[in-house]
């Protein structure tokens, strides 16, 4: 299966802004690109990559006054096969896991989980440890915030979320993520493409998705409390521990954000 995609971002800027950009797919999806996957400018500007503590492809800019628009167009080969449900997926032993997976247990600027561990005890400590537990916790955050573009706070916190019950992808991801993190289920966010492949077209513009991933039985795999349920066509482009490490871009001044289109679609 091939997908197209690729963005067209505006900022405007009232002086040279330094930035850093998180806008390439993740190396481990670039084996799979079928035409180049790289960052363009309307206008001159000295880029320069490096790759994060999280092995993510990031992008190093200053931009300049005015408007700048940055895109990306590509395709990319796509098993068209939805997300895996493992279901005998072992929940490790916190002595067991991988000295670089402990950092996934802590809580992160989004993910307070001083806030919420007596509560996510009080609720999955009778679930099966592993996958089961995962899925309960899903099950609960799906069925307890509504999905809202209206309601997007980009200071809500997971207990925010919790609280306000109302949020977009990145609230599901950062409660989940936040839950399974109390449970002692290494948890990390994911940002990256999802288009409407396999699934009614909704008739929002795209954007970027959310999800996150649990470290179980050796691996990292693939979990979405928004949608909870097998998606195709996940174009992984960061990862972290939470929305903080995977920001869009990171802006050194004052910036205005005056464009987004994001494309994700099958192609025939």
């Amino acid at each position: 299966m091939k997908i197209r995609a690729g963005f067209s971002i505006a900022y405007e800027c009232m002086q040279p802004t330094p930035m850093m950009l998180v806008l390439n797919i993740h190396p481990s999806r670039r084996v799979d690109l079928l035409t180049e996957q790289v960052l363009t400018f309307d206008q001159p500007i000295e880029a320069w990559n490096y790759t994060d503590g999280f092995g993510n492809a990031c992008t190093r800019i200053v931009a300049p006054p005015g408007l700048t628009t940055i895109s990306t167009a590509f395709e990319i080969y796509d098993t068209g096969l939805p997300d895996a449900v493992p279901e005998n997926a072992l929940q490790h032993e916190i002595k067991d896991l991988p000295d670089e997976v402990l950092v996934f247990l802590l809580g992160s600027r989004y993910c307070d989980t001083d806030r919420l561990a007596d509560l996510a005890w009080s609720l999955f400590a009778h679930t099966p440890p592993g996958w089961p537990r995962v899925k309960a916790i899903c099950d609960f955050v799906h069925n307890h915030i509504a999905f809202n573009y209206q309601n997007a706070n980009p200071q809500r916190t997971a207990h925010g979320g919790y609280t306000d019950r109302t949020g977009v992808c990145r609230d599901f991801a950062h409660l989940a993520i936040t839950l399974c993190r109390c449970m002692n289920i290494p948890a990390r966010y994911c940002t990256g493409y999802l288009g409407d492949i396999g699934v009614p077209v909704v008739p929002e513009p795209m954007d970027f998705s959310a999800w996150f991933e649990v470290y179980l039985s050796g691996r990292w795999i693939t979990s979405d409390a928004r949608h909870n349920k097998p998606r195709i066509g996940r174009i992984l482009m960061a990862t972290g521990r939470d929305a903080t490490d995977v920001a869009l871009s990171t802006n050194f001044g004052p910036s205005r954000l005056a464009r987004f289109d994001v494309v994700t679609e099958e192609v025939a």
